[in-house]
């Protein structure tokens, strides 16, 4: 059985991965929703949100059904083998699969937050797109992109259904900190449930603690008032 911590930092590592792998595309869904007028943007949105009103067991099975041997996106389709399942990586995109919806609805709120007149006047001064987001857009909803880095990083690491299904509950190569309360509950192992319970208590209370802060506006607020 591994020990406590060991369990806790491959949760973690895990999480990390998964946030940064989701955090590219979750940005850029949240952009265009945000700022862009195209047909299908309800429909997008909904699909991007279905993880969040799927049960997860439901989407680790999608997940399943797509990456085994004989799916669309497994090893005959593709011609080569990912190596996901019953793997470390089969946590990751779980996990990736799970934060994503919470990451672009947070990162699309504070997009949409930003007063699209500013962008507009660094347009006007001959800003193009990519500078205008660099200069502008980043720079007043990042703490709301911060904050959806910091959710999605929870979701991870609190993600259990599909990871199950996807990846197993392998002792010292897929078991995460979810699953690991799990197995300790249903083993009867109480001390060992209670302090993987402490942990999982001790970093949400923090990470809402510091999405709550993140959330408040700040002094140069993307509302842009100064600019009206």
């Amino acid at each position: 059985m591994n020990s406590v911590a060991s369990v806790v930092a491959s949760t973690l590592l895990w999480a990390c991965i998964s946030t940064l792998v989701a955090l590219g595309p979750s940005l850029l869904i949240a952009y265009q929703l945000a700022k862009r007028e195209f047909w299908g943007k309800n429909a997008v949105s909904a699909l991007v949100s279905l993880p969040l009103v799927l049960p997860p067991t439901a989407v680790g099975y999608l997940l399943l059904t797509l990456l085994a041997d004989d799916g669309p996106l497994g090893r005959r389709a593709l011609g080569v083998d990912l190596d996901l399942l019953l793997n470390w990586k089969g946590v990751v995109v779980a996990c990736s699969v799970m934060s994503m919806p919470l990451m672009v609805r947070t990162a699309r709120v504070s997009f949409e937050a930003v007063n699209p007149r500013l962008e507009t006047m660094a347009r006007t001064l001959g800003y193009g797109r990519i500078r205008t987001f660099a200069t502008v857009t980043l720079p007043l909803a990042y703490r709301g992109l911060i904050a959806a880095a910091v959710l999605g990083l929870t979701r991870a690491m609190g993600e259990f259904g599909a990871s199950v299904v996807l990846a197993g509950n392998i002792p010292g190569r897929t078991q995460t900190l979810s699953s690991a309360i799990y197995s300790a509950q249903q083993a009867g192992n109480e001390g060992r449930a209670n302090a993987l319970l402490l942990v999982a208590l001790t970093v949400g209370f923090l990470a809402v603690f510091l999405t709550e802060w993140l959330s408040r506006p700040s002094s140069n607020s993307a509302s842009g008032k100064g600019a009206r």
